[in-house]
């Protein structure tokens, strides 16, 4: 049975004279609930038992915010529709900045690093690019807005920092 939210299909059809094809619509949580128990089940096998709720929150903190960032950029090439993510967000780089798409792909490749904001405008400075696309580009893709904390978090969950490990969030 498939997640409510994992749709997948390739067709294409046309409406208004304009070819639309049917993207991949799936859920961030969803998706990286089945990669963090594909963690825990690797590690838990290098070590011989179970590492239950470790591995996941070990997976949560080495690995969350890279895999968000991945999803992000696909929201953005418009290669698969993220739920959680802003809609209007969908595509944005089909739709921009078209005009200044060598400087674009240079921060994205930053970006896709993990690279922050500051990160792609020291790098701007430093080879002495013009400043206003690229702070164009910044503004335009908000990375800052876009974070969204795993389920897991206990700060999503806003529970106090517990000294024993903490049931999943839900």
């Amino acid at each position: 049975m498939h997640a409510p939210c994992a749709v997948y299909a390739r067709d294409r059809w046309h409406r208004g004279g304009r070819e639309i094809r049917a993207v991949d619509i799936s859920s961030v949580y969803a998706e990286s609930e089945k990669e963090a128990q594909q963690y825990k089940w690797i590690e838990s096998e290098k070590a011989g038992c179970d590492l239950g709720e470790a591995a996941i929150r070990r997976w949560v903190q080495n690995h969350w915010w890279g895999y968000l960032r991945a999803r992000w950029l696909e929201h953005l090439h418009g290669k698969r529709f993220w739920v959680e993510l802003d809609r209007g967000d969908f595509g944005l780089l089909q739709r921009r900045f078209n005009d200044n798409s060598l400087l674009l792909d240079r921060i994205l490749d930053r970006l896709k690093t993990g690279q922050e904001n500051l990160d792609v405008i020291l790098w701007a400075l430093d080879w002495s690019i013009p400043m206003g696309p690229v702070l164009e580009i910044l503004e335009a893709l908000d990375i800052n807005s876009r974070r969204l904390a795993h389920r897991f978090d206990p700060v999503a969950c806003s529970t106090p920092p517990q000294t024993s490990p903490a049931p999943l969030c839900r």
